[in-house]
């Protein structure tokens, strides 16, 4: 990289594997290493410029890998750690940078650690390492605090002597204790493995969530499940003490070359570029993006927003629209208004989705966020077009959220059905198995090998995006707002190329401008119908 040269992560296209449901070479049901290495070509052809896997360590798999029991080891099956290293020189040869998952909230309770604390002595070394405290109320029977897990119940679980620990997500997820300096010193060494084997850096789950108060105050709340707080000195979101952790992680990747890492942060617009100060993250995603509805005022103030307050830090955004938490925004888009997405998968009504409508905000949302400034995130599937499979039987799911919930919320299955190959044969081409959660009868004409060179397809439309950003976007990160009617949004960057997109009701003509380069529609015109965007080179 010359001196001149930005970052290749300040405006990289990174496209994130859920392993487990990516591509199945051992035909067990369950994506894997190998099958990914498979698939590398697609990806190349794709034109992406690294991938994100979704935690391939060694666990039961009672949180899809986020309960990790080995951050060294690969989980069987998905492979050998061999094979992971095998992955990442294959995707060199591709050009493809590979970003590893790192999970430093918590581990598994197979983690050798916890299966030594639950055990110890009160007290004991092995129990500082979590957050084991006695209970309150007649003979400890009741919880430290008040605290409710993201998946719904109580944080805390009673071990066999009477103490609790505490895990803000499933009870097989015990939280690490960060004020403990051996907790810290191990994932420096964890960062130093995965680098050392070529990794280009990390995506780091429940990066604002590490550091707890340790007077463990009540929080008083009663947080709706699958959301995190954003309130002022929170009890365990957004402390200021996980600022300093960073800062010892961002050192050691200073170490190595072309390196970085991006944070799972959600937290306020205003307290997301401390996150990105020049010594602590390269990135984190920009969540209020991925959450704003298809209204032109409310994406123009969320980009305009993370825009410049990126640039306050000398940072740059971060886009992303689906990913394995979220219900895929092709279905999203396609519900009315003020859906609550995560409620309709259960409660419905689910002919309320208008999937075609749906499919064209999708084309056009993808057009305006691969045209901003930055860097974007893309999750497997979303370049096919996948809706969210809303219907999987309730004897199928696998989350924790089901049965955390009290079956009140669905969860995040429906995003992680194994995606389809081939039109037709096993699994749609993702194995020769029995898929490990089932995928729907007409996934066929979504699949790759279905759409592949067909003029007009969603992974058309994606490979065409990807190339003309690569040619015009990825060079510059400044960015002009045009002149444009209510509904209406038209930006121009620094190469030239104008976005426009059209979220009103009506038809709109587009000043006259310069060559088409791409378009929603498969017919552009400078005629922007609603739900369409285009991306010209001005005169």
């Amino acid at each position: 990289m010359t001196q001149n040269e930005a970052p290749w992560w300040r405006t990289a296209a990174v496209y994130q594997i859920y392993i487990r449901s990516f591509a199945d070479a051992n035909g067990d049901g369950t994506g894997d290493v190998n099958g990914l290495r498979s698939r590398l070509g697609y990806l190349r052809d794709l034109g992406v410029d690294a991938i994100w896997i979704n935690p391939w360590y060694r666990s039961p798999l009672l949180d899809g890998g986020y309960d990790v029991a080995d951050y060294r080891e690969i989980e069987p099956r998905y492979g050998t750690l061999a094979d992971a290293e095998a992955l990442i020189t294959d995707a060199a040869a591709h050009g493809i940078r590979v970003l590893v998952d790192l999970v430093p909230n918590h581990c598994s309770w197979d983690h050798v650690w916890f299966v030594e604390a639950r055990t110890a002595p009160r007290g004991s070394a092995a129990r500082d390492r979590f957050h084991i405290r006695p209970g309150t109320g007649p003979d400890g029977a009741e919880p430290p605090t008040d605290w409710k897990s993201v998946f719904g119940g109580p944080a805390w679980s009673r071990l066999d002597d009477g103490d609790w620990y505490l895990h803000l997500f499933n009870e097989s997820q015990p939280d690490l204790n960060w004020e403990n300096p051996e907790v810290r010193a191990e994932f420096v060494s964890i960062l130093r493995f995965w680098l050392d084997r070529g990794a280009a850096g990390f995506r780091v789950d429940v990066a604002h969530g590490l550091v707890k108060n340790m007077a463990f105050p009540d929080e008083g709340g009663n947080q709706p499940i699958l959301t995190n707080a954003k309130g002022v000195d929170h009890p365990f979101w957004d402390r200021d003490g996980v600022h300093d952790i960073i800062r010892e992680w961002r050192a050691v990747l200073d170490e190595y070359d072309d390196t970085m890492m991006v944070a799972e942060a959600w937290v306020t617009p205003e307290r997301l570029p401390l996150y990105l100060r020049p010594d602590e993250y390269h990135q984190s995603f920009n969540f209020d993006f991925l959450t704003t509805g298809w209204v032109a005022d409310d994406l123009h103030a969320v980009a305009s927003t993370a825009i410049e307050a990126a640039a306050a830090v000398g940072s740059a955004p971060t886009w992303v629209l689906s990913n394995h938490d979220v219900v895929r925004h092709a279905t999203r888009l396609g519900l009315p208004a003020q859906t609550n997405w995560r409620s309709w998968l259960l409660d419905g009504p689910h002919d309320a989705l208008d999937t075609a409508l749906g499919e064209q905000r999708a084309r056009a949302a993808a057009m305006f966020m691969m045209a901003l400034p930055g860097s974007v995130y893309l999750y497997q599937g979303e370049e096919l077009g996948l809706h969210e499979v809303h219907d999987l039987p309730e004897d199928v799911l696998d989350d924790p959220v089901w049965e955390q919930s009290g079956h009140t919320m669905k969860g995040r299955d429906g995003c992680r059905v194994p995606i389809p190959w081939t039109p037709d044969g096993p699994s749609f081409g993702f194995g020769d198995g029995e898929p490990w959660l089932p995928q729907p009868a007409g996934f066929g004409p979504s699949s790759a090998g279905a759409q592949a060179g067909v003029a007009g397809s969603m992974l058309e439309h994606y490979r065409h995006l990807l190339a003309v950003r690569r040619e015009h976007l990825q060079g510059d990160e400044s960015i002009e707002w045009l002149s444009a009617p209510d509904g209406v949004l038209g930006l121009r960057r620094g190469s030239g190329v104008e976005c426009w997109l059209n979220v009103s009701g009506d038809a709109f003509d587009l000043p006259e401008g310069g060559e088409i380069l791409a378009s929603s529609s498969q017919t552009p015109s400078t005629t922007l119908a609603t739900n369409h965007a285009l991306w010209r080179m001005s005169h």
